[in-house]
């Protein structure tokens, strides 16, 4: 697909996203060794949405149908990483903020779970067709140096905040879906200005690792790209501008918007790896298990969105889970993250209305009870 159609398909049906003890955290290491990971891989859900969906009235049920606390449930299966959002200023919700971020870590650490923290740097969502400047920061969009220490103090504030409760993540994202230049307003620039972005992505960077010099705790560095496709050019120009100190390449793969089928992408994910030398994680994909809607939001993922001829169904589901991670493992890579798994129909509304957009590619089906897609995480049992 076109990366201008991409967009504007992302603008028009998918703006409703961006998708262990304490003392343990991963490892980064300065001679880009990729082999230095505490799991040989990641199996993880991205559970930003758990804690509203619970205060909305949701209750989950195990596959046994037994209900139990969500986390607990994905524990029990065999995941090992939590992913959560993070926004700056969302003053439109009490979710995705950073007193609703500090919960949901404290909750996957209490289950032994490691976190993956994803800044957006915005007050809303941030992906390929936006990335909307924090409100707070927008008299200095044009002052690169000063936009530059905004970030560096936000992201070195909020890692120190989080140390202070013994919570520093694990991984960090420095930006969410960046295909498109940070911290800019209303419709996106192109083609990228890499003296300002690079100047802008390595402050975040750098106050990652500032913070683990600080606190003598090794925080891994991830940068994230919506699409295997764009992943190719954006770090090809990323690291020719300057952007090298990091230790993960993220990834969205959704092959509704990617020009790779499921049996074509494990070709662009070697390239990747083999080219910079990086870890590798698919830190957001999704199955459908049925087309049917739950409610009155209409459904992202439709019959569109089905890949290597699987069914929508709950085995069609667990059969692309276990697919792409054979995929990305035989690539090369290190992990798999669910995103959202745990968005289920409430009476709650979205920006666009009553429910979830994503109820039918969740890992619960629509009486809350877990797919047979949550057994995904079960191979994690056996390493």
């Amino acid at each position: 697909m076109h990366h201008l159609l991409y967009i504007i398909l992302l603008s028009l049906l998918f703006s409703a996203h961006s998708c262990s003890e304490n003392d343990s955290n991963g490892t980064h290491n300065n001679d880009d060794d990729i082999t230095d990971t505490p799991f040989s891989f990641y199996y993880g859900a991205d559970l930003s949405y758990a804690n509203e969906m619970e205060d909305c009235g949701a209750l989950y049920k195990d596959l046994d149908g037994t209900t139990k606390d969500v986390y607990q449930i994905f524990k029990d299966e065999g995941a090992n990483l939590v992913r959560v959002r993070l926004w700056h200023n969302p003053d439109w919700t009490n979710y995705s903020n950073f007193n609703d971020v500090k919960e949901t870590i404290q909750r996957a650490k209490s289950k032994g779970l490691k976190v993956l923290l994803d800044f957006h740097y915005s007050d809303t969502w941030a992906d390929p067709s936006k990335q909307e400047i924090p409100a707070a920061w927008l008299s200095e969009i044009n002052n690169v140096s000063t936009l530059g220490e905004l970030l560096y103090n936000y992201t070195y504030q909020t890692l120190d905040e989080l140390s202070n409760d013994n919570l520093l993540p694990d991984i960090v994202q420095v930006g969410n879906e960046i295909n498109g230049m940070i911290l800019q307003q209303g419709e996106l620039v192109w083609p990228i200005d890499w003296q300002r972005n690079s100047t802008l992505i390595n402050k975040g960077i750098e106050a990652v690792r500032a913070i683990g010099n600080a606190k003598n705790e090794e925080i891994e560095v991830m940068l994230h790209i919506a699409q295997p496709e764009n992943g190719l050019w954006w770090f090809e120009q990323a690291t020719a501008n300057g952007v090298t100190d990091f230790d993960w390449i993220g990834l969205s793969y959704y092959p509704i918007w990617s020009d790779y089928d499921l049996n074509e992408v494990q070709t662009p994910l070697s390239t990747l790896i083999n080219n910079y030398n990086k870890k590798l994680m698919i830190v957001e994909t999704a199955y459908p298990f049925t087309l049917e809607n739950a409610d009155g939001a209409n459904n992202i993922l439709g019959q569109d969105a089905l890949t290597g001829g699987l069914s929508a169904s709950q085995q069609g589901q667990l059969d692309y889970l276990n697919a792409l991670q054979e995929i990305i493992e035989n690539a090369g890579g290190q992990g798999l993250v669910y995103w959202e798994p745990a968005w289920v129909s409430t009476d709650c509304s979205t920006l666009w209305a009553q429910g979830s957009h994503w109820d039918n590619a969740t890992l619960f089906d629509h009486d809350n009870k877990a797919t047979l897609g949550i057994k995904f995480y079960n191979a994690a049992l056996n390493e």
